[in-house]
């Protein structure tokens, strides 16, 4: 066989210290090949190895059911700040803030670490992720002014936290809402809030303004993550386009509540959106009812929670079971990324929505607390 083989290369002209070195470098290649398809799942977990680590730390921190419950039994909202005073996550924001306050600061500062440590093909998402504290700060100085408020007041709604917190602080002396827009000069937001100007001016409701900060953001943070480069960015993807889909079809079910038309709600929505596109929007807004809408998005991950949530809706007449129902599936969602990536951007996702959660759950601790008529049972079923 040896022989036979010689006798081929020989035929074939090549030397056979040539041939040699040519199935080495072949056996090298191939080598190669397989160390590298091999790697590669090592390659993609390993730079959420270390941000992973504290995201875990900080999600076993998170209240348990236990002692939500807790908290809910408390008799005031003394004994709910004094409750988290107990807790390193809480502790210095509530003795530094107003109780609700401390809870956006705490929350915002959550995001801005995720931002900081989250690995370079995810980052940029994460990044626009924590702007979420410059709307919030834009819309309440809006609001502020719109009320007339001092710049004291209008300081105790702001959030200290961003790149832009020094302009807000500044614009806390204005007078008017344009005032605002205009002290907002140079900024990302300037041109959009110039824009919806003229529909706040005509309507003089600050609701065109905050649509406008809503869907600039939705819009960027879902363009952003479209841009996959790895399984990770893709799931990332699909958690941020969910939550883009849930934002449309809210506006939509509202819209139709109030009779609005396509024409008339069309420009406060997403329309490149996730599963939900512009031609299925419209078509949705064309229903003749919201059982209609429900109806009609059969074949998207939205019908099923809708239906099932369809009686109660009825029973109520209140859009808050709906918007309840979605919220569960943005979370269902984040759960559900988290299991099938549980090495990478999994446990990210899912720590972020579980602290959006306890922020939301809190805060309608709080409220309920301001009302004696709440009983411990309707506490319980208000929560997220």
């Amino acid at each position: 066989m040896a022989d036979e083989l010689i006798g081929i290369i020989n035929n074939l002209g090549i030397p056979t210290e040539a041939f040699l070195v040519i199935v080495i470098l072949a056996f090298l290649a191939i080598g190669a090949v397989i160390v590298i398809v091999a790697s590669r799942p090592v390659l993609d977990i390993y730079p959420y190895l270390q941000p992973n680590a504290r995201v875990r730390a900080r999600k076993g921190r998170l209240f348990n059911e236990k002692q939500l419950s807790e908290i809910i039994e408390a008799d005031n909202i003394e004994e709910v700040t004094n409750y988290l005073r107990g807790f390193k996550d809480y502790a210095d924001y509530v003795d530094k803030y107003p109780i609700e306050k401390a809870l956006d600061v705490q929350l915002a500062e959550s995001y801005n670490l995720i931002s900081r440590i989250a690995p370079n093909s995810v980052k940029d998402t994460f990044s626009l992720l924590a702007k979420k504290v410059d709307i919030s700060n834009i819309k309440s100085l809006i609001a502020a002014k719109e009320m007339g408020l001092s710049r004291e007041e209008t300081l105790n709604f702001l959030i200290p936290v961003g790149n832009h917190y020094e302009t807000f602080e500044q614009l806390a002396d204005v007078k008017t809402v344009s005032d605002v827009i205009n002290g907002l000069d140079g900024t990302e937001y300037a041109t959009l809030l110039e824009d919806a100007l003229p529909a706040y001016n005509e309507s003089k409701m600050v609701l065109p303004l905050e649509s406008a900060l809503d869907k600039y953001f939705l819009e960027s943070i879902l363009s952003k993550s479209a841009v996959a480069t790895d399984n990770n960015s893709r799931l990332l993807h699909e958690f941020i386009g969910t939550q883009v889909d849930v934002a449309n079809l809210k506006l939509i079910i509202r819209a139709k509540n109030d009779n609005l038309s396509f024409d008339e709600a069309g420009s406060f929505l997403i329309k490149s959106g996730y599963q939900i596109r512009e031609w299925k929007m419209k078509d949705l807004l064309e229903s003749d009812s919201v059982s209609d809408i429900v109806g009609r998005l059969e074949g998207t991950d939205y019908h099923e929670v809708l239906s099932e949530s369809l009686p109660e809706y009825n029973e109520k007449n209140s859009l808050e079971v709906l918007e309840k129902a979605l919220d569960d599936l943005v979370y269902q969602t984040a759960k559900s990324l988290s299991i099938q990536n549980t090495l990478g951007v999994g446990p990210i996702i899912s720590y972020l929505t579980k602290k959006e959660n306890e922020t939301k759950n809190l805060k309608l601790i709080l409220r309920a607390k301001r009302d004696v008529n709440f009983s411990i049972s309707e506490i319980q079923e208000m929560l997220v």
